[in-house]
């Protein structure tokens, strides 16, 4: 008799094991090249797709057993989407050069004018709210183009849209942006 309640135990344990791995390999798996290939054509310049593919693998399937999951693959491609901007995110905070290469630092240069290096700094926080408060994909083409320098050909192609599209976007942000601006009492260019 003491060994009916623990085979009944683990059988259910080994039935949903089977029902997630059996549901994983017919729902999910099966997704993944189209996964790659658009982290791919959207992040060409991703080196880590291995990690957000898995990172987004288990994430779905978390999702599912919580119940939580109504479109496998919209979930998996924007679980993959969201993990690729994170990790660029946090890249884009580390410095590559060892701490003994780096430059002497100064508190204040001699040549520098104090009241107009923290106007600039004042400025530039500014703009980084202005850019933070702009709609998705308006912020996506301003920071590539005003940050990264891109231009609207590469900001198509990295992004998946047009050309045109792009400047139609660009040119909302930077409305945005000086509506923003005017908002806070700041002149516009020419005006001071």
């Amino acid at each position: 008799m003491s060994d009916s309640p623990s085979a009944s135990v683990a059988a259910p344990d080994d039935q949903s094991v089977q029902a997630r791995e059996r549901w994983f390999e017919d729902e999910v798996r099966p997704l993944e090249p189209a996964l790659r290939a658009f982290l791919n054509r959207r992040y060409p310049t991703l080196v880590d797709a291995d990690d957000v593919v898995q990172e987004s693998f288990l994430k779905t399937l978390l999702a599912w057993q919580r119940g939580r999951l109504t479109s496998v693959r919209g979930f998996l491609f924007t679980v993959a989407g969201n993990a690729t901007i994170s990790l660029f995110r946090r890249q884009k905070h580390l410095v590559a050069l060892p701490v003994n290469g780096l430059p002497a630092a100064r508190v204040i240069e001699d040549n520098v004018n104090v009241v107009e290096d923290v106007c600039s700094r004042e400025e530039i926080a500014l703009i980084a709210e202005a850019i933070a408060e702009l709609p998705g994909r308006c912020r996506e083409v301003a920071v590539l183009r005003l940050l990264r320098g891109c231009d609207c050909g590469d900001i198509a192609r990295e992004l998946g849209i047009s050309e045109p599209t792009v400047r139609v976007q660009l040119s909302r942000a930077m409305k945005k942006c000086a509506h923003y601006f005017r908002e806070r009492g700041l002149p516009e260019e020419g005006k001071r």
